[in-house]
């Protein structure tokens, strides 16, 4: 009997944990917040009671948590890797409005501010004045404080939803794996920033952002909105009420002036600006901890599994972009700080679907690959999908479009029908292939209409009227709008997008699988010279140059010919994220060839294949560029 084969874990198994144990990680620090806001609201009669966690400041901070649980969750489903790319603004304005993630994202954070705004009531004291039920005059009224307050929250929700879809906050920047030079391992640069250090750069941000927000709102409603949204709020409240207090007055509108006081004002600021931060500092916390390095202990995730290389294997080659881009950056860091897990993917080579490194050699540069088929595909219709071919359609048999031949003396006139001349006439003249009548009278009305203008029209009128001349009126227009500082660049088709669009893809362009497969490609390559003890990855190795030559060629000479669309009014031809790629392609290149020019005979490389290699790893450096933002 043939012993039982271990099964090999999905690289799922190793990522979904870590990132349990970061959002876990998430949770707690917008509860310690949630903890901290709630001791500015406790009432301190009491120097125990009023901080003690087991006690009312505890179970307030759960409650501000909960409020803020689903604005963390809707990051978890709606999550995305990498930015949106459109030809502009406008477009990417219509590609967001229209699915339903945009309404949900709106509702939950309203909902969020509607749920906070009710605890902050419920906390205040009842001489502040803003409970929502007073009883000044020894029945039931409702205060219309409380409504204004709420009203100014529930706002402060709709505004910071728009803000979140139209700020693309749902994206996810993973890192890149760099090449390591001395200077920078002198100088600690390779080391990756920890968490509370990205806390505390972030937190001054934050403050500020979440200051902003809640005077902007505050002041907008004070000043003008809720003189519009007053009537609606008052009677959506009394109905409510009504409810659960039978005693409230019949009537539906508000009495007496609207609650303008600079204390309530002041007091709305500041319950906006805590729920503001607790937004804020969840998704900095979210961003920072689920695109951390995919490592536990030190170690690569897959570490842990009986099978790591399988483990790794099968992530790379998932379907889902998030588990292949972890995969990836878990492969590019393998390559360069993982001696022994480099030479475990030169010695595995008895694998059933080929040797370790064949493996990766092929899926790292199907993905650099990728580009140039983007490239070759820019500009041609696009294929028709799958299953939707056209089928032929049998031939029918043509319809008789005349009698059958009569068999009877045709000499004998046939006796005709009273009226069937005068409908032979008219059938004659509606069917007949001749002019229309409409195009009959066509020339006539044309005729017509320039005689008047003759007439009535002046030289210079006429001239002024011609297809030439309007559409120079029409162009000059377009580019006195565009030219707007807020409504112009809403509508510009400015380089960058455009080229981002057709090199990376749509709807996201996720640059760091590109870059992290060139990295792992080239450091791998370099270290076979020591560690490759079967040989295997020299063979390769004259491939991988001449693609990464000809990608870096193609890339660079479709940047310089892409045309700048009319309506960019910067005419600026820098696109950054292609200028990251091409970066990264160059010094996995260079690398390359530094390591393997003495043996380029051996390879098989040609001197024009070197010397076009070594063009395109140094022509046009694409230095002086800003390294990816991931909290941005």
């Amino acid at each position: 009997m043939a012993p039982p084969v271990a099964r090999r874990a999905p690289y799922k198994d190793f990522l979904q944990p870590a990132l349990q144990r970061r959002f876990a990680g998430t949770a707690a620090i917008v509860l310690g917040l949630a903890y901290l806001e709630s001791l500015t609201l406790s009432h301190w009669h009491s120097l125990i009671w009023a901080w003690l966690p087991l006690g009312l400041p505890g179970l307030r901070a759960l409650a501000i948590f909960i409020c803020v649980l689903p604005v963390i969750i809707l990051r978890i489903a709606h999550g995305h890797l990498g930015t949106r790319t459109a030809n502009s603004a406008f477009e990417t304005l219509l590609n967001a409005i229209l699915p339903f993630s945009t309404f949900e994202t709106v509702l939950t954070y309203v909902i969020s501010a509607l749920f906070f705004s009710q605890i902050y009531l419920k906390s205040t004291p009842e001489e502040a004045g803003i409970r929502w039920i007073s009883y000044a005059t020894g029945r039931s009224r409702l205060n219309e404080h409380a409504v204004f307050y709420t009203t100014s929250l529930v706002l402060l929700g709709l505004v910071q939803g728009v803000v979140h879809v139209a700020l693309d906050q749902n994206r996810l920047l993973l890192g890149v794996v760099k090449m390591t030079r001395e200077g920078d391992v002198a100088a600690g640069k390779t080391t990756p920033e920890n968490l509370s250090s990205k806390v505390r750069r972030w937190t001054p941000v934050l403050v500020v952002r979440s200051g902003v927000l809640a005077v902007t709102v505050a002041l907008a409603n004070y000043a003008v909105l809720y003189y519009f949204l007053r009537r609606s709020a008052w009677r959506s409240s009394m109905w409510f009420f009504r409810i659960f207090y039978s005693d409230l007055p019949k009537y539906n509108l508000p009495l007496g002036s609207a609650p303008w006081s600079f204390w309530m004002l002041g007091r709305t600021i500041w319950a906006s600006f805590l729920l503001g931060l607790l937004w804020y500092l969840g998704d900095i916390a979210f961003r920072v901890q689920l695109t951390r390095e995919p490592l536990k202990k030190g170690q690569p995730l897959t570490a842990e599994s009986k099978d790591p290389n399988g483990s790794l294997l099968n992530g790379l080659k998932s379907k889902k972009p998030r588990i292949s881009a972890f995969a990836m950056w878990e492969l590019a860091l393998i390559a360069r700080d993982y001696a022994a897990r480099r030479q475990s993917i030169f010695d595995d080579i008895d694998r059933k679907e080929g040797p370790m490194w064949s493996q990766i050699y092929a899926l790292c540069l199907d993905n650099i690959r990728s580009i140039e088929r983007r490239i070759d595909e820019y500009g041609k219709p696009a294929a028709p999908a799958p299953g939707t071919e056209l089928v032929p359609v049998p031939p029918q048999p043509r319809e008789r479009i005349s009698q059958p031949l009569k068999s009877d003396d045709v000499s004998i006139p046939s006796p005709r029908a009273k009226g069937s001349a005068l409908r032979e006439s008219v059938s004659r003249a509606l069917t007949s292939p001749g002019k229309t009548p409409i195009e009959s009278l066509l020339p006539k009305v044309k005729m017509g209409a320039v005689r008047v203008a003759d007439r009535v029209m002046t030289e210079k009128q006429k001239k002024a009227i011609q297809p030439e001349v309007l559409r120079g009126y029409i162009g000059s227009l377009s580019l006195r709008v565009l030219a707007l500082p807020l409504i112009g660049p809403i509508f510009q088709q400015r380089f960058d997008q455009q080229l981002a669009k057709a090199v990376l893809g749509a709807p996201y362009a996720e640059t760091s699988v590109c870059m992290n497969a060139a990295y792992a490609l080239s450091q791998l390559a370099g270290c076979s010279l020591a560690e490759d003890k079967y040989g295997n990855v020299q063979r390769d190795v004259a491939n991988i140059i001449r693609t990464f030559t000809a990608v870096i060629r193609k890339l660079e000479a479709f940047r310089d010919a892409f045309p700048t669309h009319w309506t960019d009014m910067s005419q600026d031809r820098q696109c950054r994220q292609v200028s990251e790629v091409v970066t990264a392609l160059k010094e996995g290149l260079g690398a390359l060839v530094e390591a393997f020019g003495p043996y380029s005979s051996d390879l098989r490389l040609s001197r024009a294949d070197m010397r076009m290699a070594r063009e395109a790893a140094t022509r046009g450096q694409e230095g002086g560029h800003p390294e990816m933002q991931q909290l941005g």
